[in-house]
């Protein structure tokens, strides 16, 4: 069973704080599993998650994210075709000037679990800078796109395109609001998005 469904099913007991409480002193640490260390870590950003057990969860979350936000007719910015493959019965509103889009919507190479980033490439939005795109992000991924690092994401970017890899390979990872934002020196200088994730269990 995914320990996804451990977390958004009966509450899990395993935090950070009870694991090492419970350890010694010159105990090694204990590893806490990557799906379960990208939950807590995307979240410490101010990300918002819905996982999402198959496609229907997927797609029903995707409404209720448009209806609480109220984008039903709001303009957005899609720049991979997969995206628009997968949504395509949906009656979305696209623009080809990403600035004046309400949301950007996307999917991603990789969910990075040590520092609950998102890892993005020219695949997803092209040659723009995150500044170039709307400040709220709707990003589609899959379990299987967990890696424990940094390091691990740009392995395989560079394993699934060998004869042409992809550039302008950057993350996000502060989610927090404008507000927020201006008061937190640690994000000063960053690209903040308003950040859903859509995770579908594909493992």
């Amino acid at each position: 069973m995914s320990l996804f469904r451990k977390i958004f099913g009966p509450k899990s007991k395993t935090t950070p704080e009870n694991i090492t409480g419970e350890r010694g002193k010159y105990m090694p640490d204990v590893k806490i599993p990557v799906d379960e260390r990208f939950t807590i870590n995307f979240k410490g950003n101010g990300g918002k998650f819905l996982y999402c057990e198959n496609l229907d969860e997927v797609f029903y979350s995707l409404e209720q994210i448009l209806q609480e936000n109220s984008w039903d007719d709001a303009e957005v910015k899609i720049l991979d075709d997969r995206i628009k493959n997968l949504f395509k019965d949906y009656k979305l509103n696209y623009t080809k000037k990403g600035s004046q889009a309400t949301f950007f919507l996307s999917t991603c190479e990789n969910l990075i679990a040590d520092d609950g980033s998102i890892l993005i490439s020219s695949n997803q939005i092209a040659e723009k800078k995150l500044t170039e795109l709307p400040d709220h992000f709707v990003i589609y991924a899959t379990t299987s796109q967990l890696v424990e690092n940094i390091g691990e994401g740009l392995r395989l970017i560079k394993n699934k395109n060998k004869n042409c890899i992809p550039t302008n390979i950057t993350t996000i990872k502060h989610f927090k609001n404008k507000e927020k934002e201006d008061k937190d020196f640690l994000s000063y200088g960053s690209s903040t998005k308003n950040l859903y994730l859509l995770l579908l269990e594909d493992l």
